[in-house]
């Protein structure tokens, strides 16, 4: 349980620390995002955020920033500090050294490998420590991550672009552009973020896409890695995710071909054979090895056949749709969500509505299953 015990101006400078943790986004994992602010005498003197796993954490960084004046701070940070060896030493076992007074933190760590214990562990050796603080926000900004360290699987969003009759692609397939240039660039903004882009064959076969971004600067962000479904290797070997850009897996069932996964290989891509259900390749499988790859955040950009293979199998945990002001009609034009379909209304899946933003000429709708 967390001990609150809180002052005025405690939660502007949380508010910082938070903002400061928005900045590892896309290269942090498969770290939380973590800000943290120093302050002495009500006057800021250092701040820092974790910027990439094996980096110094936020804690060491807002320590190394604000040099000698730390001895007698107060430091705000949006993790409990940790309490254990990892790539980098016990942020703890610091900030004794160097003399912080008070600190307090926003989400306690629930890494079940680690078993949090900072805040015990610096209450028994005197410093003054208050928890849950805008805790509701710390835990929204790293719920990819608490899903990850709890479950071994990657946070999954749904990302659909679609019509206002709810279709994905006209009749005859064609799909380019439903949405306008301010909502595509969200999408990069997205692909940028998440550690790995899922696609279904079918996606490759229709659309040839090249899961990269593109329209926005890459920064620190490591390149996303590309990931396809497809159960038999019908990818083309001149299909773009087959030649050249940031790494691709492949996940195949044991039906494949063999010699078109040796034609793949060669080309740089790596193929992996997991089990198959009704003749498809098993989806959680496939999760739990990008999850041992460190792939806690997966972006999902497919037809309807994996967006309802994913939701049907428990799998989605978001959704982020982008409605256009145009329809499709007709009986032919693709829906972006496929499967069985509820039976009524009560059958229905339902999820939480988060945000609803106009992106350009378009809205983006996002919701938590």
């Amino acid at each position: 349980m967390h001990q609150r015990s809180f002052l005025p101006g405690d939660r502007d400078f949380m508010l910082r620390a938070l903002r400061l943790a928005e900045r590892g986004r896309g290269s942090a994992h498969p770290n939380p995002l973590v800000g943290a602010v120093l302050v002495k005498g009500g006057r800021v003197i250092g701040e820092g955020w974790h910027a990439h796993a094996g980096g110094e954490h936020a804690e060491i960084a807002a320590m190394r920033s604000a040099g000698e004046e730390v001895e007698g701070s107060t430091l705000y940070v949006t993790l409990e500090p940790c309490n254990h060896q990892g790539r980098t030493p016990p942020c703890t076992e610091a900030l004794l050294h160097r003399g912080v007074r008070r600190v307090v933190y926003a989400r306690r760590d629930i890494n079940p490998s680690v078993k949090g214990g900072g805040a015990a562990f610096l209450r028994e050796q005197g410093v003054e420590v208050s928890g849950g603080l805008l805790e509701d926000r710390a835990r929204e900004m790293n719920r990819d991550w608490e899903k990850y360290v709890t479950t071994g699987i990657p946070y999954v969003t749904l990302k659909v672009a679609m019509t206002a009759d709810g279709r994905i692609a006209a009749g005859n397939g064609s799909s380019r552009w439903i949405t306008g240039p301010k909502a595509r660039r969200k999408v990069h903004l997205m692909r940028r973020s998440a550690d790995a882009v899922l696609t279904g064959i079918g996606t490759v076969l229709a659309d040839d896409p090249e899961l990269t971004v593109r329209e926005v600067p890459l920064g620190r962000a490591r390149p996303p890695l590309r990931v396809v479904a497809d159960s038999r290797l019908r990818i083309p070997l001149e299909a773009k995710l087959a030649n050249g850009g940031p790494p691709t897996i492949i996940f195949t069932t044991p039906a494949h071909d063999r010699r078109k996964a040796d034609a793949l290989r060669e080309r740089g891509v790596e193929v992996i054979e997991v089990g198959s259900r009704e003749s498809r390749v098993c989806l959680e499988e496939a999760l739990r090895v990008l999850g041992e790859r460190g792939v806690v955040d997966l972006l999902v950009e497919a037809g309807a056949g994996l967006n309802a293979a994913l939701m049907e199998a428990g799998l989605a945990d978001r959704v982020a749709i982008f409605v256009a002001p145009r329809v499709f009609g007709g009986r032919e034009a693709l829906p972006w969500l496929g499967g069985k379909g509820a039976e009524s209304p009560g059958n229905a899946r339902t999820f939480r509505w988060t945000k609803a933003v106009r992106v350009g000429e378009d809205f983006l709708l996002e919701g938590l299953l």
